[in-house]
């Protein structure tokens, strides 16, 4: 089958080789399964290896159950959210790598239908089409100072304040219905940045707490530091300083052998706490091949976390 992914993965060859050092055999979970390119990359590469792929996108599901049908039952597509499935999995097979890709696919952003863009007739951006809160939802019901919060910390936005209360006092007029309205909206009040729309952070601000993206992320890796998978290669991609410093963070915390509180004169936790090892000190990002033939893998950054052996390994 030759069917074409209409969205291209990020950091393809990158990710490969974060799991050189992944075991030839057993489940490798794909968290966010996308239209299935990073899988397939996976598949193709490591012919012992059993992909279970997981999306919350219906959409998503139905185009890589069908692109990746010729690899039989060495693949599987689960639809829902990782966080919720990903317990199960971890106790109940033995993992060998995992995989999160935090971007929202090429084809969402390009489909005005979804909402996620300036371009589109309605406000939406949800990853579920499902899921209870829309984009039109935030926008048009959140508190002045629910929306200040988001653009603030999600978009790191100086002038958030300004932002919001244009929001407020549009949709006191009439309610704010597509990307359009609301990309003229912000326009009138932020400072242009070269070539790149203005509005650009604040969407993708709205986007992040739509799909609860950073939360998310916090309990993956709160779901692999209770239930570490012995041996198994991690990689996360990540899009935003937000996302990559909560990786970066739980990674280095995950390397320390020594756990001891500060100005401690001599180590007494025993000094072997550490779940494994950082695959690289700086995270690996795009060439400059990729960067023109993909200019949205732009800001993608991909670290890779080993797991060390353990004495007891799922089945």
């Amino acid at each position: 089958m030759n069917e074409k992914s209409p969205h291209v993965p990020v950091l393809l060859n990158e990710v490969l080789h974060c799991f050189e050092r992944m075991k030839a055999d057993g489940v490798f979970i794909d968290c966010t399964l996308g239209y299935g390119g990073h899988s397939r990359a996976i598949l193709e590469s490591f012919p012992g290896v059993r992909v279970i792929g997981i999306d919350q996108d219906p959409e998503a599901i139905e185009f890589s159950k069908r692109v990746l049908a010729p690899y039989g039952d060495r693949f599987e597509a689960v639809e829902g959210r990782f966080s919720q499935l990903l317990p199960r999995l971890l106790s109940e097979k033995r993992i060998c790598g995992l995989l999160a890709d935090f971007g929202v696919s090429s084809l969402q952003l390009d489909k005005r239908e979804r909402g996620f863009s300036f371009l589109s007739p309605v406000l939406d951006m949800r990853m579920n089409p499902k899921a209870k809160i829309s984009a039109y939802d935030v926008v048009n019901g959140y508190p002045i100072e629910e929306l200040e919060r988001i653009f603030k910390e999600y978009a790191e936005e100086r002038a958030y304040k300004k932002a919001a209360k244009a929001i407020v006092e549009a949709r006191s007029l009439k309610p704010i219905e597509s990307g359009i309205e609301l990309a003229d909206i912000l326009g009138r009040v932020l400072k242009k940045r070269g070539k790149t729309n203005p509005a650009t952070p604040l969407f993708q601000a709205i986007r992040i707490e739509v799909n609860d993206e950073l939360g998310e992320i916090e309990r993956l890796l709160d779901i692999l530091e209770a239930n570490p998978p012995c041996g198994a290669v991690v990689g996360l991609i990540t899009f935003h300083s937000l996302e990559d410093r909560l990786v970066k963070q739980r990674f280095k915390k995950w390397s320390q052998n020594c756990i001891c509180p500060p100005g401690v004169f001599r180590c007494q936790c025993g000094n072997d706490h550490a779940l494994g090892t950082m695959l690289s000190r700086k995270p690996l990002v795009a060439t400059e091949e990729e960067l023109r033939q993909n200019p949205r893998s732009r800001s993608a950054k991909l670290r890779c976390f080993w797991f060390k052996e353990g004495d007891d390994e799922n089945g």
